[in-house]
């Protein structure tokens, strides 16, 4: 079997780019802003769908292999994949929230988890460090390493902080196609994997578990848990390779 080949992106391409990341990325903050008790997971997805489809893009996830909303709202133990739906959420919980946006021929992606009212400090405490993880694996996002170190660092800074990163689900390439080549794991030793060249575009998303790191579905394809019900956070955005530091493409400027 060939090697998917990775896209490297034009600048014409990488501003297209930028237009669709900035664009989920205001569409994820809407959604986080309204993440408070009494709300329901379905009324943020209708919320997402709106802003997305009024800004004459698409979102990404309507239908993708058969998935039935736009937003994936994974609350507490339900690690990404959550299907919005009915359910109120309630003080104390944490809510995962990932989306992306079609817009011009090009995807972005990204997702956040957001403390809904006051949630207890263990709660916070995943949360901020599931995010920090993020930031210490883009240090590595550098021309000339490769994807696993990138992995490497998001896996020792997890661990370190007495979590767990999830195995069966990966980052990816960005673009064109919402999931391109290559993966980007959260786990693994550094100094493997494609060399990251400039140009690339890649989703780095830690999906970072309290307990252990295994998922089970718990209904059909969809709304992957832990195991062992312990809660677990998501972070994530679409990154460009640059010459230099890496840009994040799903940055939300002010809204209008």
């Amino acid at each position: 079997m060939g090697m998917e080949v990775i896209s490297i992106k034009s600048q014409r391409e990488i501003e297209l780019m930028r237009q669709a990341g900035r664009l989920t990325a205001q569409a994820r903050n809407l959604a986080g802003s309204m993440v408070r008790p009494g709300v329901t997971t379905l009324e943020i997805d209708q919320a997402v769908r709106r802003f997305i489809e009024r800004h004459g893009a698409k979102p990404s996830f309507l239908g993708y292999n058969g998935f039935p909303a736009s937003a994936c709202i994974s609350v507490n133990e339900v690690v990404i994949h959550g299907i919005p739906d009915h359910r109120k959420l309630k003080e104390g919980d944490i809510v995962s929230i990932d989306v992306g946006a079609f817009l011009d021929g090009f995807h972005g992606d990204c997702a956040a988890t957001f403390p809904c009212g006051q949630v207890s400090e263990e709660a916070m405490r995943l949360i901020r460090v599931t995010q920090e993880s993020f930031w210490v694996g883009i240090q590595q996002a550098v021309k000339g390493n490769r994807v696993r170190d990138i992995s490497h660092a998001v896996q020792v800074y997890v661990e370190s902080n007495g979590f767990s990163v999830v195995r069966d689900f990966v980052g990816h390439g960005v673009g064109r196609k919402m999931h391109e080549a290559p993966e980007v794991p959260n786990f693994g030793p550094g100094g493997h994997g494609p060399r990251l060249m400039e140009g690339m575009t890649i989703a780095v998303e830690p999906m970072v578990c309290a307990g252990h790191y295994q998922v089970k579905n718990q209904k059909g394809q969809w709304n992957t848990a832990t195991a062992d019900g312990s809660w677990a956070a998501h972070y994530e955005n679409t990154i460009l390779i640059t010459d230099g530091e890496p840009e994040i493409l799903t940055v939300a400027d002010p809204m209008p």
